[in-house]
């Protein structure tokens, strides 16, 4: 594995932190103030990368790509990578405003990870959200609710669900459900649902801490009917393999979440770096128990960082030379998300009032490092199922 960025996603990376930079920074504060107000400036963005997209392997912006296949035996640099490289780079800007970019929402990974052509075609130009946590279920999705009954060419959903990103603003959503309750994860499956589809109702938007230009929703399903084609992946109840093709979906945005934790942590360290200039002396010659206090809590900080960064690079690696990256996409988020909520409020505390206060954004990037932590699997999970893998132990011999 090569540390360094390859040089055809330089690019991808130029465009993003410019992005990052230019657009995202000088609106900031304003969308974190104002929750729930649309970013317009975020449309000219989505369409440049709309037009990048065209041109190239369609990896450019925030949506998950399949494992691609080699045939030739060769190591691939893909579309999970340029997406990590993109995602970190962006959210050096702002992670809410990432998350709002339309047509790249955490739904569109579901999609790339198990549907079949023909939805892929269908939905591709669509913005899709991710509707799994429900009111009594949270961390364990095995725990899914949500019914779905098969009638005629038509599945019928019934169920809530909370905390949808983008679940305003997107144009589908896609619902975790389950079959048969009495059959347990086997029988949850993943269904696209179109917005205004009858039976489906945006009853609220969370009012939240932090990545608050991200709209978060909660939807209700009433007797909605859903085309039977909309199911992604095998209608079939096969209890041996269990959600392990709806599971697919977190191998792949696992490592996009702990890019996103990357790019702010790299941001408070470089901006904490700015504000003490001219205090510290950065000499990477010096052995650390020869340097000011402040100086050593950088250097740790910088360490930890480059230890995630490298960690999700490793795994969004794994995933496009079509490796089974299930631990490492747990570790590298476990790692990142832990980290960079640890050093973004260390960060607030090393620039003392300023670090706390509404004229810098390190008090915002701690409020948002929080989220990183817990959607997409919370810490207490990722390091289950790492132990899982590592003591080759199944969910039922190890909860």
């Amino acid at each position: 594995m090569n540390l360094e960025v390859p040089s055809k996603f330089k690019n991808i990376q130029n465009f993003a932190l410019m992005a990052a930079k230019t657009i995202f920074r000088p609106v900031s504060r304003k969308y974190d103030v104002e929750e729930h107000t649309y970013p317009i400036e975020l449309d000219l963005l989505a369409a440049g990368l709309n037009g990048m997209n065209e041109g190239s392997d369609g990896s450019v912006g925030g949506a998950a790509t399949k494992k691609e296949k080699i045939d030739d035996g060769s190591v691939k640099n893909g579309g999970n990578m340029a997406n990590c490289i993109n995602i970190q780079a962006m959210c050096y800007g702002d992670v809410g405003l990432l998350l709002s970019i339309p047509g790249q929402g955490l739904g569109n990974a579901a999609i790339s990870a198990v549907a079949n052509p023909a939805q892929l075609e269908k939905f591709s130009k669509s913005w899709a959200a991710m509707a799994i946590t429900e009111p009594n279920c949270g961390s364990d999705s095995s725990a899914i609710t949500t019914s779905a009954r098969k009638e005629g060419d038509f599945y019928v959903l019934n169920g809530e669900k909370i905390y949808i990103t983008a679940g305003e603003r997107c144009n589908v959503v896609v619902v975790w459900a389950t079959l048969d309750k009495e059959i347990g994860k086997a029988a949850i499956k993943s269904f696209v649902v179109e917005k205004g589809t009858p039976g489906m109702e945006l009853v609220r938007l969370e009012k939240k801490m932090g990545i608050r230009a991200s709209d978060t929703a909660a939807i209700v399903f009433t007797e909605c009917k859903v085309p039977a084609e909309n199911l992604l992946g095998s209608p079939e109840i096969d209890v041996k393999k269990g959600f392990g093709g709806v599971m697919e979906t977190f191998d792949n945005t696992r490592p996009f979440v702990a890019s996103m934790a990357n790019g702010l942590a790299e941001a408070a360290i470089e901006r904490t770096k700015e504000l003490l200039e001219g205090k510290i002396n950065l000499d990477y010659k010096t052995p650390i128990n020869n340097v000011k206090s402040v100086e050593a809590e950088i250097y740790r900080m910088e360490a930890e960082y480059e230890a995630a960064r490298l960690l999700t690079l490793k795994a969004a690696w794994m995933a496009d030379n079509r490796k089974p990256n299930s631990l490492e996409a747990s570790v590298c988020k476990a790692k990142a998300a832990r980290i960079t909520n640890q050093l973004s409020l260390k960060c607030v505390e090393l620039a003392s009032s300023l670090g706390y206060s509404y004229n810098e954004l390190l008090e915002k990037w701690s409020r948002d490092s929080k989220i990183l932590d817990i959607f997409e699997g919370t810490q207490q999970i990722q390091q289950l199922i790492i132990a899982r893998r590592l003591l080759q132990k199944s969910s039922a011999e190890l909860k």
